[in-house]
């Protein structure tokens, strides 16, 4: 039989002992128990977490007690609201999940809203949506939205209205040494700035301050082809045309034949063109008219639409599914890139991805906010995104085809990503994502609020 390693047996002891303070204090749940296996649930069935313990605080300070108890006890600490972005198994470490921390307040005379780390895109979208208010929001209103803002986030109007987390105000968060700090521009005014983009690194958010929006209604949606190459060509020619009230990406579709996925589409190659137009709908009929002309739709759904329909545009699908995805940024889309993806993605490749997605950025999300933050990439004009099922018999062609699009897509790649789209963990992925300066402040400002290295997240920022 095999004995546990020393180091196993010393972890195995440590969070035994961080069980036991926690007893009475805040629920905490060991594997094997429903509370675990629901709370440590990801979106993505490919990466399975297993965490030692699994703690859900009911208020901001709860959290601060669990963060400071596990450094007392040497116990790591991973944050987790919905399930979406995980990356890591949390072998040996203690996951935070903050979906008891739902309170929300809209407060219209203000424009700004005050979001617990447990709620979704959803519920903000509808609790403002009364008053004529909207927050920038990301493409996925399932998704939780203190976690997305965390990681910038570029929504379906980024163009337009920026990256999402230039709209925070404050945060409240509860650092690595477990003190719960609001950072805001003028207090603790390096946390904010690298909360704004650095992805969980600096702290457990709890909640935050979000400026919103006056945008009661949009004039979007989704235009469906068959004609992929045409549509590719003529997006790619028009995108940079738009005026700045418009945000467009394009998708090139591999949809099985299943329920909910409309017949027109399923079981064949289409390309989706997404658009959303923050002004008149008139104009911004006139604006996608020429993609109309070129896409012949078989499906067409942009309209005036409310913005509590603002997942609509993409559509993106809800619940659990295994995928593999991939992300890489290029510097130029010109008739030569168009030519070689096509070659790579469309109808007559050999492509095995069910969604491959090219988003034109750019706009209101390049401009750095007011306030400095830690968002990577701004000057990226064009994100490539892959995602494809990937089951026991599928995964392996999955990404060794995600390696093949990548590959032939190189000679336009730039470096960088963006965080939410950039699978992965750790220092690799820090580095893939972000530049050496960046980095270096993360890793400065990690050191000062978590001199013991607790939180996981700080960990890729910290190599020395």
């Amino acid at each position: 039989m095999d004995l546990p390693s020393r180091a196993d047996a010393r972890t195995d002891a440590a969070v035994a002992a961080l069980g036991a303070a926690l007893a009475g204090r805040v629920p905490a749940h060991v594997p094997g128990t429903p509370e675990h296996t629901a709370l440590s649930a990801t979106t993505n069935l490919t990466v399975p977490q297993r965490p030692a313990l699994v703690a859900a605080p009911r208020s901001p300070q709860e959290v601060a007690d669990v963060v400071r108890l596990a450094g007392e006890h040497g116990v790591p600490v991973a944050v987790q609201g919905t399930g979406h972005g995980a990356s890591a198994l949390l072998d040996g470490a203690l996951l935070v999940s903050t979906v008891e921390l739902d309170h929300l307040a809209v407060l219209p005379a203000r424009g700004t809203a005050h979001v617990g780390a447990g709620l979704r895109w959803s519920r903000v979208v509808e609790a403002a949506a009364p008053y004529g208010l909207m927050p920038v929001c990301g493409s996925a209103p399932s998704v939780g939205a203190v976690g997305y803002l965390t990681g910038g986030g570029h929504g379906p109007l980024a163009r337009t209205l920026g990256v999402s987390s230039d709209r925070v105000r404050a945060f409240d968060v509860v650092t690595g040494d477990g003190v719960l700090r609001r950072a805001t521009p003028t207090d603790d005014p390096d946390l904010f700035w690298g909360l704004r983009g650095g992805r969980g690194a600096l702290g457990v958010v709890v909640a935050v301050d979000l400026a919103l929006v006056d945008q009661p209604t949009l004039y979007g949606g989704s235009l469906w082809s068959a004609d992929v190459e045409g549509t590719v060509q003529a997006w790619a020619r028009w995108a940079p045309t738009v005026p700045p009230q418009a945000s467009t990406s394009l998708g090139v579709m591999r949809l099985p034949a299943l329920p909910g996925v409309p017949e027109p589409l399923a079981g064949r190659t289409t390309v989706t063109v997404r658009f959303g137009w923050t002004g008149d709908a008139d104009e911004g009929a006139a604006v996608l008219a020429p993609l109309r002309r070129v896409a012949a739709p078989l499906v067409d759904t942009v309209g005036v639409i409310p913005c509590t329909a603002i997942g609509s545009i993409h559509a993106d699908p809800d619940g659990a599914l295994p995928v593999h995805d991939s992300h890489l940024l290029l510097e130029d889309l010109g008739p030569e890139a168009v030519e070689r993806l096509l070659e790579l993605v469309g109808p007559a490749s050999s492509c095995v991805q069910n969604v491959v997605e090219v988003r034109h950025l750019g706009g209101a999300a390049s401009r750095q906010p007011a306030v400095p933050d830690a968002m990577p990439s701004r000057a990226a004009t064009w994100s490539v995104f892959t995602v494809g099922v990937a089951t026991p018999a599928t995964a392996a062609a999955v990404v060794d085809d995600a390696g093949r699009i990548a590959a032939g897509l190189a000679p336009w790649t730039r470096p960088g990503g963006l965080p939410n789209f950039t699978a992965g963990h750790g220092t690799a992925w820090a580095e893939r994502v972000y530049p050496a300066v960046t980095r270096a402040r993360l890793a400065e400002v990690s050191r000062r609020y978590d001199p013991d290295g607790v939180l996981l997240g700080g960990r890729a920022f910290r190599t020395r």
